[in-house]
This record gives C-alpha cells, structure tokens and sequence, in this order.
C-alpha cells in the first residue's frame, strides 16, 4: 500500500466526505481523486514517466495535494521546494535534483523565463492559475507561445479519469527533501514510499486520527512537519483538512469555531502567536481535542499557559527529514512530560549511543539515533554523506539527547550548530558562504541567538577590509541570496575572530560573548 492508492481506496468509501475545505470550498474525496487521477495523466500525455523527478514550487492549496499526489500516482518522485527561495536556491535545487517538470503558481512566471536557459534539463512548466494579478493572467493566456509553459487546467483537462498508473515498489523513491547540510549545500533526502505511508500511517495511529478529525493545515506543505502530520496522515485517515493558505491567528481562530476543527499542528512560534492574540478567547478553540508541537522545542512556560488559557493539550514531538520525519511524540494514553518530545512512536526505535555508537544509561547524554520503516534510503546522489548518517541501520540525527528511565527523549542541545528560526532549519555555514562572496568582507561567523517570537535569530560577526561597510549593505546584499528567514537579523563588526591555534574560527567563543552581555 502507498498514499495514492489508499487515498483512491478512501474516495470509493466515503465519496462524498469532504477531504478539504480551501477558501470555505468543500471539495470531496471523490472529487480529489478524480482530479489527481486526471492530473497524474495528464503529466503522462506530456512525457512524464515513473522515475522522472517533479519540483513544486507552491503554497498551502490545493494544487499543492492534486499535484503531489497525482505525481505519486504516475510514479514520479516529486521534490517540494520553499517558494520564498531566492533564484539562486531554486536553481540549485532544480539542478542538482534532475528536475524534468516544475510545477508553480503563475506568479513565477516572470522567474522560469529569466532562469529557463540555465535550466536545459526542465522540460516542463506547469504554472497554477491564481486571480491576483491581470497580468499574470495574460501571461497564462499567452502560454501557448512558450513550448515548456503549460497551463495546470489544461493539463488537468487533457487527463483520463480512467487512468491507472504503475506499479509501485515500497523502496521507490517518492519524495525528495532538501535540508540544509553543514557543508552549506542543501541535501536531498530521498524518502520511499514505505517511508511515507508508514510513518503518516503510524503517526496517525499514534495521534488517533479518524474519520471525525477536522485537521488545521497552516503549516507549509513543502515541509516535512506539515506534509506527514496535516497532509498525508488525516487523508489516510478519512479525516477532513482546513488548509490555510498563509498562518495567521484571526483565521485559524475563525476556522476552529466555524468548521469545529479537532487537531491543529504548529511549530512553537504559531503557538506564541495564538496565545498572544488579544482577540483570541477559550470557548474558540473548544472543540480542539489534540495540539501538535514540532518543529523547535516549545518553552515550557508557553506550553503551560497556552494549555491553561484554552484547556487543550499540546503534544511535543521530534522527527527530522530523513526520518519521514516523525520518532518521538508524548503519548496520548500516559502522562505527558513539558520538556520532553515524548516515546518513541509505533514501529521506531530511538536511542542513545556514545561516539562510539555503544548505548548509554539512562539520563547521560548521547547522540540521538533512530531505526525504522520511516528511515530515508539516503541522500541524493550522495553516498559519503549517506554512509555518514546511516550505519548499522540506525539513522545518526546529529542531536544531543538524553532518556529518562521511563523511556521519555529530551533533546538536550544540537550537535551541530544548527539554528531554528521559527521552526526552520538555518545553517550557519550557508549564510557565510554567501557572506564571503561579499567583496568587503573578510571574515565572517553565523550564529544563533534568542529571539523572543521565533525562538532563535540569525546573527552575523564580521571582519571587513572596508571601513565604510555598513550593517545595511550587508543585508541588502543577503536579501538578494538568501530566502528571508534565513537574513541575519543583525550584523557584528569586529577586527579579528577568535580562532584555535590551526586557525580555525572559535563559535562558542562568540557564544560566550553573547552569554555574557546577556547577564548584564
């Protein structure tokens, strides 16, 4: 069993049960599946074939659940990507991906045909049709000029709602995940679909979903977080999503008391947010029978407070790309601990070994190692990496943890210097090596640093040959090379960098530092 196939056995049960509501449109299972039927061959008609690798370049909608799935269905391996990313990041990822088709709103017209000629091996682009701009839809209209420009309607029109697509193996790759990589080049993480529809099957279990769940989906769908626990688990569970194109509190709040929705999964941040909605009251989220963290760790005072002001319980978890992405959650039938991202879910293994792979005692720290269905196949054309992170079978995190004697996994610091801006993976390792493109700059080192709304800020400390060079330049220039979150917030000038005797830059150095005008 896969997604697609389970999705199109949920469509012959409950035809008329609402899969989604998007804008305050019901469309049914029926419906959707008939849709990413018709889609996944369409794509056929255009040559696209099982293996070939399908980028989507989408928001929170619909399109985003037709086109990952009708790919799915086809057999191809489809690779989400932040539509926020600059030009440079897309590029990369679309290169070093294969991609053959890119699937994106029309807003990113003007961008595939300034980037297309550096693209050869796209062959196509199908471009979502939104109303937000006149000019874009003359650009759609005009489609038919441009040979690799296709419209989604069309292509969705020209499919046969009677197709069946191929045979699925589970260790074909389903989906690729780019994640950040210490080496300042993104990963792709090849993700099967075994890995898939184990790991959204077991979370589901887990979390109890059902058919009665009316799920919030405000979390990014090109992220892991969201396309696991509010995308591919409540469609296996016959359950309903209410899809957010963009998070904000008004709407989630107007959703929950409107459509009584049962589940909302968010990172931290979101959370933050709700909580400090002046407009917010408790009898709104009433119906919530579950909360989901991820993402970032949640500050234990805001997960009491949230719980205490809407009386609903918030259950911490831990996953990571290359795990599908979830090991952990705080069970739903024991105690939960604040703090804790919880036991090891159905069908995982989580551990704690020494460096020398050896399990600890409980309570010693140790790097967090995870073993199980939902573990990736490996990186993208990256066997010294997937030896790296895989041995033995076990899937080495890179996260320091440690395991009370009741089996509960606290994660206790980041082995590597990983930075979480608001549940997103920034490392710090990719802003320098654009930062060193900086004609100006000489010398630069990226940390985190507490932030109170997104939990962690990305700082930069540089040394520079221009005594003229301002913060303000420096930014300008990321902007230009970085997706927004990943923009330091602030920029340091300092004449040297603190370094070990091999000339190595000292982090935790500039940590201390940032310790210590904390304290005063």
């Amino acid at each position: 069993m896969n997604l697609s196939s389970q999705l199109h056995e949920t469509a012959k049960t409950s035809a008329n049960k609402p899969a989604y509501y998007f804008l305050d449109k019901a469309t049914t299972y029926a419906e959707l599946d008939g849709a990413i039927t018709k889609f996944a061959s369409g794509l056929e008609k255009l040559g696209i074939k099982k293996g070939d690798h399908i980028a989507l370049l989408l928001g929170n909608s619909p399109h985003f659940v037709i086109s990952l799935y009708g790919a799915l269905r086809l057999g191809a391996t489809v690779i989400p990507i932040n539509p926020i990313y600059t030009a440079d990041e897309i590029g990369y990822i679309l290169t070093n991906g294969d991609i053959k088709t890119v699937v994106a709103l029309d807003l990113a017209i003007p961008l595939a045909e300034k980037m297309h000629t550096q693209l050869p091996k796209v062959e196509h682009y199908v471009f979502c049709e939104t109303s937000q701009s006149d000019l874009v839809q003359a650009n759609v209209e005009e489609l038919s000029i441009h040979p690799k420009m296709k419209s989604f309607t069309n292509v969705v029109a020209s499919g046969d709602l009677h197709y069946q697509g191929p045979e699925l193996e589970d260790d074909e790759v389903g989906l690729i995940l780019y994640t950040s990589g210490t080496t300042g080049k993104p990963k792709g993480a090849m993700l099967t679909h075994k890995n898939l529809y184990s790991n959204a099957k077991d979370v589901g279990d887990y979390l109890k979903m059902s058919h009665d769940d009316r799920v919030i989906t405000a979390l990014p769908m090109f992220h892991v977080f969201c396309l696991t626990v509010a995308l591919n688990a409540p469609l296996l569970s016959g359950a309903t999503m209410l899809i957010v194109p963009k998070f904000s509190p008004k709407e989630i709040f107007r959703l929950t008391k409107e459509y009584k929705a049962t589940v909302f999964a968010g990172v931290p941040t979101m959370y933050n947010f709700l909580f400090q909605y002046p407009e917010g009251k408790p009898e709104d989220l009433q119906t919530f029978r579950l909360c989901i963290s991820g993402g970032a760790s949640m500050p234990v005072a805001l997960l009491k407070n949230f719980e205490k002001k809407f009386n609903v319980m918030v259950s911490e978890g831990y996953g990571l790309s290359e795990a599908s992405p979830v090991t952990c959650f705080n069970p739903l039938d024991r105690p939960r601990k604040p703090g804790s991202i919880g036991t090891s879910i159905l069908n995982v293994i989580n551990t704690v070994v020494n460096e020398l792979g050896e399990e600890i005692p409980a309570n010693e720290v140790g790097e967090l190692i995870v073993q199980g269905p939902n573990v990736m196949k490996g990186y993208y054309q990256m066997p010294e990496e997937t030896q790296a992170a895989i041995r033995d079978g076990w899937l080495y995190t890179g996260d320091l943890a440690r395991k009370d004697a009741e089996g509960y996994f606290y994660i206790v610091d980041r082995k590597k210097d990983l930075i979480l801006v608001g549940g997103y993976n920034v490392y710090p390792r990719e802003v320098e090596e654009v930062l060193y493109n900086h004609p100006d700059v000489v010398e630069v080192a990226v940390l985190g640093v507490p932030d109170p709304n997104l939990g962690e800020a990305v700082k930069s400390y540089v040394v520079s040959k221009n005594p003229n060079l301002t913060e303000n330049q420096l930014l300008k220039y990321c902007q230009e090379h970085l997706a927004k979150y990943k923009i330091p917030s602030s920029v340091e000038f300092l004449d040297e960098l603190p370094k070990t005797t091999t000339g190595k830059i000292l982090r935790r150095a500039l940590k201390s530092q940032i310790k210590q005008k904390a304290g005063k």
